[in-house]
């Protein structure tokens, strides 16, 4: 559930990449940095994960085509009001997006947005690096599986989103239409990392400078891995391994390309002022990408924002409105008579 806020003007990239002047970051009682609260990523809503490639190799938009996107915003906050329909062409051709956006009332859209042109910041051209063999030959069969059974059988052949089960780590931290809110928490020792979708808690033990603690056995394996955190500086530094692989996505929600279990995230939390976090994750998975990659935004935040239970498994309809839905098409399609 997410509360509808006041609206504050969201930092962009480029002004996250220095801490303000005069600021002084805070710490907490025991001496660490101090980035507890309610932080959200809707800021950088409607950036692209990757670049469209009218942008080449820029990574911020000009004057000019902000105040494009800042239109097209602003259209789509007012949507439903004015009676018009959002803008699948622009989005399309600047946004590099395939589908229709959704109009103001399914979705918040009245803030500031990044000047990002991607998500996804190295390579330099702000794209996913090539697939390795193996992992564009399970993309292969994926989609003729795919071809084969269009509608789902069972349970099982809904993602794991759509099941309530997870969202996998970067699917929880990439910024969507709704929900957005991740909670931080800390005591000596240990950070804890809330997220406002699904129910997921990350619980990071913090290592002792110069005492890291090892990772798990290779055996022992979570959905969202097992974290190892340490401070560099006033940068909270998050290493995770040991995925379920071949179940979660990369990308928001836990969609897109699944990931293996050799997957590996180094996240870094920079406090840059009293409202915002400079967010990035770095991406490593020999076994799908032929190189690692980098997606980096703020998180900050706003006035009243608050995080209530996400009780997806309670109302869950959807499940049972699929399936008997899949199976209904099924009947009516055996029911009609064979075409001459």
């Amino acid at each position: 559930m997410v509360v509808l806020c006041a609206f504050i003007a969201g930092i962009t990239f480029a002004q996250a990449k220095a801490p303000a002047k005069n600021w002084t970051p805070p710490k907490t009682a025991w001496g660490d940095p101090d980035i507890q609260g309610v932080w959200t990523s809707d800021d950088s809503f409607g950036v692209p994960f990757e670049r469209p490639h009218v942008y080449g190799n820029r990574k911020f938009l000009t004057d000019e085509e902000f105040a494009e996107r800042e239109k097209e915003n602003k259209l789509l906050a007012s949507s439903i009001e004015a009676g018009v329909t959002p803008n699948a062409g622009y989005w399309r051709q600047h946004e590099g997006v395939d589908y229709q956006p959704y109009s103001s009332s399914w979705s918040e859209y009245a803030r500031q947005t990044s000047r990002q042109t991607s998500l996804i910041v190295d390579p330099e051209d702000g794209r996913l690096p090539e697939l390795t063999q193996q992992a564009l030959m399970l993309r292969l069969a994926a989609i003729a599986a795919s071809r084969r059974k269009p509608r789902p059988e069972s349970w099982e052949d809904i993602n794991m989103f759509g099941r309530c089960i997870t969202r996998g780590v970067l699917g929880s931290m990439l910024p969507v239409m709704y929900g957005n809110g991740t909670d931080i928490l800390q005591s000596p020792g240990l950070v804890v990392i809330r997220y406002e979708m699904i129910h997921e808690t990350r619980i990071v033990p913090i290592d002792p400078p110069g005492h890291p603690h090892p990772h798990l056995s290779a055996g022992l394996r979570a959905y969202m891995g097992d974290p190892r955190g340490h401070w560099e500086g006033n940068t909270l530094v998050v290493e995770t391994t040991n995925f379920i692989g071949g179940r979660v996505g990369i990308g928001a929600d836990g969609a897109g390309l699944k990931y293996s279990e050799d997957l590996r995230l180094v996240e870094r939390f920079t406090r840059m002022s009293d409202r915002s976090i400079q967010y990035a994750v770095t991406v490593s998975d020999p076994k799908t990408f032929t190189a690692p990659w980098t997606v980096e935004f703020p998180i900050t935040q706003e006035p009243g924002y608050q995080i209530y239970e996400y009780a997806c498994h309670e109302g869950n309809y959807a499940m049972a409105d699929i399936l008997s839905g899949a199976r209904a098409e099924e009947a009516k399609e055996g029911a009609q008579p064979a075409a001459k």
